[in-house]
């Protein structure tokens, strides 16, 4: 049953722009709608990020309206219009015929009907249409409903909602944790049935919707519904055994490793104010994740190495999910170093140095932060460095190298495995405070590295 009411938008500029593309496509004599997560997020109070647009006009219909234009999926019916610095998705109504690869329709049919384009929708809180000039929600879907209850369903038959797209599985969960809402039962139903076959998705896209997963509101809620559904046991299988192993309770009062790693997650959403890098989201969920194979019970229970096999586990995990080199490099840092801070206390200055001047620490930092925050409590460690960066300048945590290469071949050492060394042993004094000009530089390496020894 069609629904209307009416909704006030978010005045912007964003706005303004959708509503003058919907304006113009009903002055050339067509229906056209702002549609999907834009309605839903007005009538949630948030304001939207982007409108897309759904219409009568078919893309060419659209491009001879609008100047700039680009044909991204015009055989699925969408083109981009550009106005300025912005891109509006324009997609004619269409109604979709198989789904043969599991996320594109085999072929589609155009429509006039409104109504019939948004029963082929996902779910029935993003298939809710808004018109921006006569400032209406209209749903044929019960999406007004459902958002009131707090509800995620799926537009029509789970089953074939779920078999267009594999990908819909997760979102399912991604919309029911960022919004704390229930999953409807029969759709639950054919998520858990169906949750073997997440793996049909790319790898790329089931990396994309994880991230989004554990980098918005809720991200340990939105794992933990991931293990409920037994989705988390196809994409994540090293994440989903860490449900069920113990910790020691006088570092671990919260529960098992899964928990804590809910936890983590957590805790960084916080940390962050929800802007949460991906590396640093993937760090929080796999810093634990060499823990299961390494539990051990003597005086109490263990995880030795867990760190170190742990960061080789996350690599080969990022790698499966093809996240960048770039990317995996940090993570598996992330995973590595975590528990170098209960070390600070210890360190020589040069290697305490060291850690803090390493790229993106501050990464590291909110890692270890949420790492305590979400065990012992114990934050000693963080103000510790935290104090050290007081106190220190840029210029001792990472100051510019008293010498180099062309200087040690100047001074007649050939390059080679040398090199590396003698550089180390110049940069540990440097940052021990033992040596701060190029002159004691030179003489240090004249005296540890004698030239008629080691030129080679």
């Amino acid at each position: 049953m069609k629904k209307v009411i009416k909704i006030k938008p978010f005045e912007s500029e964003l706005f303004d722009i959708a509503r003058h593309l919907v304006t113009q496509l009903k002055n050339a004599g067509y229906k056209a709608f702002c549609v999907g997560g834009c309605t839903r997020d007005m009538l949630m109070n948030v304001p939207p990020k982007e409108y897309d647009i759904t219409t009568s006009a078919t893309p060419e219909e659209v491009s001879d309206i609008f100047s700039h234009t680009i044909p991204v999926g015009v055989s699925f019916g969408v083109i981009l219009v550009l106005i300025g610095h912005y891109r509006f998705e324009v997609a004619t109504f269409r109604k979709d015929e198989g789904y043969s690869d599991s996320r594109h329709p085999d072929y589609v049919t155009y429509s006039t009907d409104e109504e019939e384009d948004v029963l082929r929708r996902d779910f029935t809180i993003n298939g809710m249409l808004y018109d921006p000039v006569g400032e209406e929600a209209i749903d044929y879907v019960g999406g007004l409903d459902d958002i009131r209850d707090g509800i995620i369903r799926t537009i029509g038959i789970p089953y074939q909602r779920f078999d267009e797209d594999k990908l819909r599985l997760m979102r399912a969960v991604r919309f029911a944790s960022r919004y704390g809402f229930a999953i409807e039962r029969d759709t639950y139903g054919a998520l858990r049935e169906l949750a073997s076959q997440i793996n049909l998705v790319s790898a790329e896209r089931i990396r994309d919707e994880l991230v989004k997963i554990i980098t918005q509101s809720n991200p340990g809620d939105g794992l933990g519904l991931l293990r409920e559904t037994g989705l988390l046991r196809h994409i994540l299988p090293e994440v989903n055994i860490m449900h069920g192993v113990e910790q020691p309770p006088e570092f671990h009062p919260e529960g098992d490793v899964f928990t804590h790693t809910c936890l983590v997650l957590d805790k960084i959403y916080e940390s962050t104010g929800g802007l949460a890098s991906p590396e640093l989201a993937m760090g929080g969920l796999l810093h634990d994740v060499g823990k299961p194979p390494t539990f051990s019970v003597s005086d109490r229970i263990r995880f030795n190495g867990h760190d170190k096999l742990g960061a080789d586990m996350s690599r080969e995990i990022c790698r499966r999910l093809k996240f960048s080199n770039k990317q995996i490099e940090l993570i598996y840092e992330l995973v590595r170093d975590h528990l170098k801070f209960k070390d600070v206390f210890y360190m020589k200055k040069s290697t305490l140095k060291r850690f803090i001047g390493m790229p993106d620490f501050d990464e590291h930092m909110v890692l270890h932060l949420a790492d305590c925050l979400a065990s012992h409590g114990s934050t000693e460690a963080y103000d510790f460095v935290m104090k050290k960066f007081e106190e220190l300048k840029d210029e001792e945590i990472k100051p510019e190298p008293l010498l180099g290469g062309k200087e040690l071949i100047e001074m007649g050492y050939s390059p080679g495995p040398l090199f590396k060394e003698i550089l180390n042993l110049v940069e540990e004094a440097q940052l021990e405070g033992e040596i701060t000009s190029r002159s004691e530089a030179l003489e240090l390496v004249s005296r540890k590295y004698p030239i008629g020894k080691n030129a080679g």
